[in-house]
């Protein structure tokens, strides 16, 4: 292989190096803080079915960092069409996933915030997820208020 491929092949390996970052990884970053940050943002983006393994993956996250720092503000941010399991509709659909945000909300003091502009686009209102979920005017907004605020963003792989 010639000199300009091989520099073009390691370009190219570290521009998409941060692409390949887990959340685990990330986690395992603000576990390795010596001072706590302000707060941590989960984000959501995926499909139906991505919260019966996103949130089960949220609450290891939740309790390692808590167990770090018992103080840390959390927020969850759900802005793709995962958020639909979440309506009030889906509870029988999705019980476990219902059972465990309201219980992140009622219990441990976690925001969980979904996108009414992506749900307005596919035709779902505000009124239809349950009081537990707050419906914020745009999920990337909020978690750019979050990040403003000093939280850290979490992108949970799903």
């Amino acid at each position: 292989m010639n000199v300009k491929k091989t520099v073009a092949l390691v370009v190219l390996c570290l521009i998409a190096l941060p692409a390949f970052s887990s959340s685990d990884d990330e986690v395992d970053g603000i576990l390795t803080l010596a001072k706590a940050p302000p707060g941590v943002v989960f984000e959501l983006l995926g499909d139906d079915d991505s919260l019966k393994m996103a949130i089960p993956k949220i609450l290891e996250y939740i309790e390692e960092l808590r167990t770090r720092f018992p103080e840390l503000a959390v927020a969850i941010v759900s802005h793709g069409d995962e958020q639909f399991a979440l309506m009030a509709e889906k509870a029988d659909s999705y019980p476990e996933v219902h059972d465990q945000v309201e219980s992140l909300v009622e219990d441990q003091d976690v925001q969980v915030h979904v996108c009414a502009t992506y749900a307005r686009w596919s035709g779902v209102s505000p009124e239809e997820f349950p009081e537990f979920v707050d419906v914020v005017p745009q999920g990337p907004s909020q978690i750019k208020d979050y990040v403003e605020f000093g939280y850290v963003l979490v992108e949970v792989d799903m």
